[in-house]
C-alpha cells in the first residue's frame, strides 16, 4: 500500500500515529486488533518491536557496528541465539554478504539502505512502514532499492506500507492512497493516473493499478 502526498502533507506524522510513535489528540489508532492508545509506552514499544518494522530515508544505522551487527541487532534484543545467522541470510538477499564487516562509512548510500531493509526484514514483522525510503538516492539506486525492497516484501509476504511523493513509485503497490488536507482518499488523482499511464505507455512498465473506488476517511 502507498500513501502519496505533498511535501508537508502529513505523511510521516500519518506513518508516525498508525505505528503508535505518537499519540494522537483525538480518536483512536487500531492496528491488527490492538488498540495501540490503550497500552502503556512500555507495552507499545514491546508491541512494536513484535510486530512492525520501518525504514527511513536517513538510513539510521549505528556508526559503530558492522553492516553484520545493525541487521542482528532486533533479534539481538529479542535475544534470538541465531541472529547472527539470520542476519548474513538477509544481507545476502540485498546482495551485501561481501560487505557485511564493513561499517556504516565504509558503504555507499545505497549499501547502508539495503543494510537497512535486511535489518527490517530480519524480525519477518507483520508490518513494514517505509517512509520515502529512496529520497536520499540517485533515480538509479533508487529504483534497485525499491526492487529489492518488494522482492523481499513478497517472499515474506509482510504488508507494506509505502509513504511516498512519488507517483510513479506509489503506482507500482497494490493500493494507493492519497493525503490531501488532512484527508485519506484512495486512489491516484486523475490528473496523475492519466500521466503515469501516458508515461508509461513509452516504455516497457507495468500498467498502473488506479485504485478502487473513491473513499474518504476523516476524524
Amino acid at each position: 500500500m502507498a500513501i502519496i502526498g505533498q511535501s508537508g502533507a502529513g505523511k510521516s506524522t500519518l506513518l508516525s500515529l498508525l505505528a503508535g510513535l505518537d499519540e494522537p489528540t483525538s480518536g483512536t489508532v487500531k492496528l491488527m486488533e490492538t488498540d495501540l492508545n490503550q497500552l502503556s509506552d512500555a507495552a507499545r514499544s514491546t508491541w512494536r518491536s513484535t510486530n512492525l518494522s520501518f525504514i527511513f530515508q536517513a538510513f539510521h544505522l549505528l556508526p559503530e557496528l558492522t553492516a553484520l551487527e545493525n541487521v542482528q541487532l532486533p533479534l539481538d534484543i529479542r535475544g534470538d541465539k541465531q541472529a547472527s545467522q539470520q542476519a548474513a541470510r538477509l544481507l545476502g538477499k540485498v546482495g551485501l554478504s561481501d560487505r557485511q564487516d564493513h561499517y556504516p562509512a565504509q558503504l555507499s548510500g545505497g549499501e547502508q539502505q539495503r543494510v537497512a531493509i535486511a535489518r527490517a526484514f530480519v524480525t519477518a514483522p507483520s508490518i513494514l512502514f517505509a517512509d520515502e525510503p529512496t529520497g536520499n538516492l540517485d533515480a538509479q539506486t533508487g529504483e534497485n532499492i525499491i526492487t529489492q525492497l518488494f522482492d523481499i516484501n513478497e517472499q515474506q509476504a509482510t504488508t507494506l506500507i509505502l509513504i511516498t511523493h512519488d507517483a510513479a513509485l506509489a503506482s507500482r503497490c497494490n493500493r494507493q492512497f492519497r493525503l490531501e488536507q488532512g484527508m485519506l482518499i484512495e486512489g491516484l488523482s486523475e490528473a496523475r493516473a492519466e500521466g503515469l499511464s501516458e508515461a508509461r505507455a513509452e516504455g516497457p512498465n507495468d500498467t498502473i493499478n488506479k485504485g478502487s473506488n473513491v473513499e474518504a476517511v476523516k476524524d
